[in-house]
């Protein structure tokens, strides 16, 4: 799971109750977007095969499809899965808590996107 800022925890999260059902994943937190460290990310993907990218911003135009399109230009071949992107709703962010929870990725949401790499 690639992820930066507050989605790391999220991420994280969602390893542990993953872990509770036998799936180990790894949580690569970017403390950069530039320079991007895809070294390590794809040195994790050599290791699982499979990624699955998480932002908070909303899918279309988001660095998730950066990450994901140097991940296929980089190695292809080492995904058994395609690799799952997972944003916010293609809305504006909104300021209230309650609101902003309805619209950004919860830990049930990247639970979901790593199963579906083992479809």
């Amino acid at each position: 799971i690639v992820a930066y800022s507050y989605m790391t925890y999220v991420a994280e999260a969602a390893a542990k109750e993953l872990e509770k059902d036998g799936i180990s994943c790894e949580v690569i937190d970017l403390r950069s977007l530039l320079p991007l460290d895809y070294d390590t990310v794809m040195e994790s993907i050599k290791k699982t095969s499979r990624v699955v990218v998480v932002t908070e911003a909303p899918l279309r135009g988001s660095i998730a499809g950066e990450i994901v399109g140097e991940i296929i230009d980089r190695g292809f071949d080492l995904l058994d899965a395609p690799p799952q992107r997972l944003g916010s709703k293609n809305s504006p962010v909104a300021y209230n808590e309650g609101l902003e929870a309805m619209c950004t990725p919860k830990k049930e949401d990247i639970i979901a996107a790593v199963r579906k790499t083992f479809e």
